[in-house]
């Protein structure tokens, strides 16, 4: 539905609520002033826009085959007027359209946060051109384009920094609270707020390419979704309509008194089903998006509460993906820092991961980097050029060791799953830097917290070697580990653990995107995992974090728990009004009150999903996110 066609309905919505409540009250005024047949024409005159509307409300859902309990209301409101409590169908008139009114605020305020991050999507940036500044729609921004990001403007399209410092406030995407520092280089991502000076932005993607406007396309088609709990609710008003008719028939069959049956009618509340569902749902949604974790609709917010077996990836995954130092060994007397620096400048020239990621380690150490000279790369082997005045050679031991006429060696601290560079300095071995892709931070804990969750069996699932898989996943406590495998094995892998309940797999390469598309959730690491994965996924983590994982089941188990509770304690408080109803002991009146009274509860229980906050594995206390990209700086909002 449109923007506007929703505008339209809403109006309408309220309209029907004003007429039958306007007709409630002045109805109530004439007979309070003994004119009880004046006040009967004013709530025949407020009941019947609402019965024609419910009426051809009805009408269509049969046409699309369906069958709900706005059935009931009909009846309810049909049998008072024929029967002459025309009082109780004016009730139940306002009863209903509030309902719908109330239907309509329930589930704008649950996806207030995802209307947030469209109402935030900037429409023009300010890009530096021949010396001066012109501001240029959105969609002419090209990868390359320097930008000028001032104070409280959000990042228009993904770049990296191209100041000293910049501090960016990513609340809208991540629920962190506290700006992030960005140094020259890192990368920003599109959405996130300007929480200091104007900086410089590099733009690396188009702005429909960017990570806001994906978030963007996610959110419209979360809000269009229908979960198969919503389904499910669908089929049990059925059930609920067929008890509810039975009950107001033998009511009149058995006391001979029609009153009662309108009495068990008008007590019949369909809000449970109809409303409880999706409001705790889209709030479900709503509060994972606030912790980072975008959920591609109320079918795999649903599914996330279900879920038995855990799959992860290990690169980039289980581990973060950019090879790290771990130790320098020098040779000849050169210092670690030399080694680092001089390696650092002449990768420059490379775009090799392992190449950018001695760059990445010599900017932390806050080195100035020479331009290098004379670059020859061998793809591969390593890079060769000369770097002030000296040769310098960067590599694989082998590669470097015979450029210098060197017998290549057992290293003692290389390790499964490290990787060694070789660094030689005007023909001489200057060292080795031993780099290794390490476990993320709070991997552990955050699979402990999954256990305490309901998560029986947790497995990883990679394509690397079974002993650097081993080594990396040590005293994790994993069910099972499966190496070598190809993209084909785990999609079989996915299939295969199908029998010990619903599965979830995690990853965040194009490879992994068969298997996140055959598991019953696919979460993809999309803060810089490959498109294709996020496309394939279900869930999208918006910042490079595993740890968030937790934080979405819990909101979704939350979210279920909380629909249930509405629906089981909706109908089972109907069912004993219309029992009591039965037996005489309400009145048609004070069955439509009573119904009212259960929706309303039922709505507001709905919305507890909003305030569910998330609990820390080791401490029990809330969430908050932080972000590899930089650090935390307290009071950097000026």
């Amino acid at each position: 539905m449109s923007r506007m066609e929703q505008t339209r309905t809403d109006r309408f919505k309220t309209a029907l609520l004003l007429m039958a409540a306007t007709g409630l009250i002045v109805g109530l005024a004439f007979y309070l002033a003994g004119q009880p047949e004046i006040a009967t024409l004013i709530w025949i005159a407020g009941v019947v826009p609402a019965l024609a509307a419910l009426v051809v409300e009805i009408v269509r859902s049969i046409g699309r085959g369906e069958v709900g309990l706005d059935i009931v209301a009909a009846l309810s409101m049909s049998a008072a007027l024929v029967f002459g409590e025309t009082l109780a169908a004016a009730v139940v008139a306002v009863m209903y359209s509030g309902g719908t009114f109330l239907e309509a605020f329930a589930e704008g305020r649950a996806r207030r946060s995802m209307k947030d991050l469209l109402s935030r999507v900037p429409r023009t940036a300010t890009r530096h051109r021949n010396g001066g500044l012109e501001d240029v729609p959105l969609e002419e921004i090209a990868p390359g384009d320097r930008l000028l990001i001032r104070q409280g403007d959000v990042v228009p399209v993904d770049g990296t920094v191209a100041s000293d410092t910049a501090f960016l406030d990513t609340a809208a995407l991540t629920g962190e609270s506290l700006p992030v520092r960005l140094a020259r280089g890192a990368d920003a991502m599109s959405g996130s707020t300007n929480a200091g000076e104007a900086f410089d932005l590099t733009a690396t993607r188009e702005a429909k390419d960017s990570t806001y406007a994906g978030i963007v396309r996610l959110v419209e088609e979360a809000q269009a979704s229908k979960a198969p709990m919503s389904r499910l609710a669908d089929r049990w008003s059925l059930g609920f309509l067929v008890v509810t008719v039975s009950i107001a028939f033998a009511a009149w069959w058995f006391t001979g008194d029609p009153i009662r049956a309108v009495a068990v009618l008008v007590v019949a509340t369909p809000c449970p089903l109809i409303l409880a569902v999706p409001v705790a749902l889209v709030a479900g949604l709503s509060r994972a998006a606030h912790f980072g974790v975008l959920i591609k609709g109320a079918g795999p917010l649903e599914t996330m509460a279900r879920i038995r077996t855990l799959i992860l990836d290990k690169t980039g995954t289980l581990t973060d993906g950019r090879p790290q130092i771990i130790s320098i060994d020098s040779h000849d007397g050169m210092t670690e820092d030399d080694i680092l620096r001089l390696a650092a400048a002449l990768d420059q020239a490379s775009k090799h991961p392992v190449a950018q990621a001695i760059v990445a380690a010599a900017k932390a150490r806050a080195f100035t980097l020479p331009v290098p000279t004379e670059v020859a790369e061998i793809p591969g082997e390593g890079v060769l050029g000369r770097v002030e005045d000296r040769e310098v050679i960067v590599g694989g031991d082998g590669f470097v060791a015979s450029r210098v006429g060197r017998m290549v060696g057992d290293h003692p601290a290389k390790g499964a799953g490290s990787v060694l560079v070789a660094v030689a300095v005007d023909g001489h071995m200057a060292g080795h830097l031993v780099m290794s892709d390490p476990l993320r931070e709070g991997a552990g804990a955050m699979l402990d917290g999954l256990r305490r969750q309901g998560i029986a069996r947790i497995l990883l699932a990679t394509g690397d070697r079974a002993d650097v898989a081993e080594r990396v996943t040590e005293g994790l406590g994993l069910d099972g580990l499966r190496a070598g495998l190809t993209p084909d094995q785990k999609v079989l892998l996915v299939l295969s653990e199908h029998k010990h309940g619903p599965v979830m797999m995690v990853g965040d390469g194009v490879n992994d995107a068969p298997a996140l598309a055959a598991a019953d959730v696919g979460v993809a690491m999309g803060a810089r995992g490959a498109a294709a994965s996020a496309e394939a996924a279900d869930v999208v983590l918006l910042v490079d974090r595993i740890d968030r994982l937790g934080p979405g089941i819990e909101i979704a188990r939350a979210s279920r728990r909380i629909a249930v509770e509405s629906v089981v304690a909706g109908i089972g408080l109907s069912v004993m009004g219309m029992i009591a109803a039965a037996f005489g002991y309400l009145t048609p009146v004070q069955g439509a009150l009573l119904q009212e009274v259960i929706d309303v509860a039922v709505i507001l229980n709905a919305l507890r999903a909003l305030r569910i906050a998330p609990q820390e594995p080791a401490t029990g206390k809330p969430q908050a996110i932080t972000s590899e990209q930089g650090d935390i700086v307290q009071g950097a909002t000026p």
